[in-house]
Parts: C-alpha cells; structure tokens; sequence
C-alpha cells in the first residue's frame, strides 16, 4: 500500500522538477536571446541600417540571427532603417531610392577621394558626384536588393571587370565605377544621356534601343534627375 503512494508522489514530484526545469531552461535562453540581440541588433540595424532576422536551428540548439531571410532564420525581428527621402529622388536600377538633390555631409568628407580618382581616370568629378548621389546617397555600406555594393553600386561583374576584390573598399568602389563611366564615354562617344543611361540599365540595354534611353521609367528617370542636377549646378561634363 506504501509503495504505490510513494510512487505517485515521486512522480509528482520528478513532473513539478522537470517543470521547473524547462521554465529556468526557457528563461536561459530568454536572457540568452535578449544579450544576443543586443549585440547583433547594433552591428546589423545601427551601423548597416539593416533589418535583423530571427529563427532557430534545432540541430544545433542555436537561435540564429541573421541580416536576410533564409530557412533557418525566417522571422523578421527588427526592420530596416530606411533613410528619409527628399524632393528629387530616383529609384535606380539597383533598387535603391536615393536623392540626387541634397547630397548629404558624408559626400564633402569623400570629395578628396573623387577628385583624386577623376584626375587618375581623366573624368568630371562632378559626374562622379552625381552618380554616386543617385546610386547610393554617398553610402558606402548601401547593399540593393539585386546585390550591387557600395557608393558607386558595382554589380559583382562590373567589379571583377575593372578588377575589384571588395567593392566596400572606398577607393577601389569609386575608381572602377569611375572607370566604367569612362569607358562608357568612349563607347557613347561622350553623349552623357547615354553613358548614364547605360550605367544605369546596361551598355546593351541601351545597344537594343537603337542607341537611344531604353523606354524603362526607372532609367529614364535616372537620366533626367541626373542631368537637371548637372545642369543646376552649371557642372555637365564636356
């Protein structure tokens, strides 16, 4: 008669041990998460302006944290930041929305490094500018949706074109980008439409459309904020 009692009491009391131990386990990994958190949330959100994905590995007992969706983190957690946008703003091929108008303080800190590459490569600086004002709004970390990088927006094979490893590098970014502008000049035979144009959607893009803006709102866009901002502040190269 005794045993049976106390068997059911162990066993009330192994369930209530085994409660309390998953619910100290969960806080655990609460704290855990929340520390976790804190870190990524500032590298990812803060610094890159990045959103922050969140999910579980069950192989592992991980909680994985990441800047893009995938399977094992599929969960949005913290959204990107997007940076205001003002009158005169374009959205490029790259996918990104940027201003053309009011290039922000970032762009006197970089103007060393523009006119040091546009006296390499023989290029305006002030088309330079431009570019990058559309392209990335002088952000050097900006990443588009279709993987272009950086201030000038390199997509990985115009990168390895001109010969850049890590296009976040700024120099080697804004050098190659540079680069490609000129020898768009040289394609184009210096019709700036064109050499925007193509920069924007492809030299073949604009091949295919007789030599003329591809009928793309986006490029087309592109094009005319770009040359108003040239031609506003007296600077359209020759």
């Amino acid at each position: 008669m005794l045993a049976p009692l106390l068997s059911g009491a162990f066993d009330r009391v192994e369930g209530t041990v085994s409660l309390r131990s998953k619910a100290l386990a969960r806080q655990r990994n609460r704290v855990a998460l929340q520390a976790a958190l804190a870190v990524v949330c500032t590298t990812l959100a803060v610094s890159a302006h990045g959103q922050v994905y969140v999910g579980a590995d069950p192989s592992a007992g991980a909680i994985v944290l990441s800047n893009f969706p995938s399977p094992q983190a599929h969960e949005l957690l913290l959204p990107a930041v997007r940076e205001p946008v003002v009158e005169g703003a374009v959205r490029s091929e790259t996918g990104l929305l940027r201003s053309v108008v009011k290039p922000p303080i970032r762009a006197a800190q970089l103007r060393d490094v523009i006119e040091r590459v546009a006296r390499t490569v023989d290029i305006a600086p002030s088309l330079i500018h431009a570019v990058i004002s559309a392209e990335s709004n002088y952000d050097a970390q900006a990443v588009s949706p279709k993987g272009a990088i950086g201030l000038m927006q390199l997509m990985p094979a115009t990168a390895r074109r001109f010969g850049v490893r890590d296009a976040f590098v700024v120099q080697d970014n804004v050098l190659a980008g540079a680069s490609y502008l000129k020898w768009l000049m040289g394609y184009f035979k210096g019709d700036i439409e064109l050499v925007l144009a193509a920069y924007n959607a492809g030299e073949q893009a604009v091949v295919r459309a007789g030599h003329k803006v591809p009928r793309y709102p986006e490029t087309q866009a592109y094009v005319r904020r770009i040359m108003a901002e040239l031609r506003s502040t007296d600077s359209l190269p020759l």
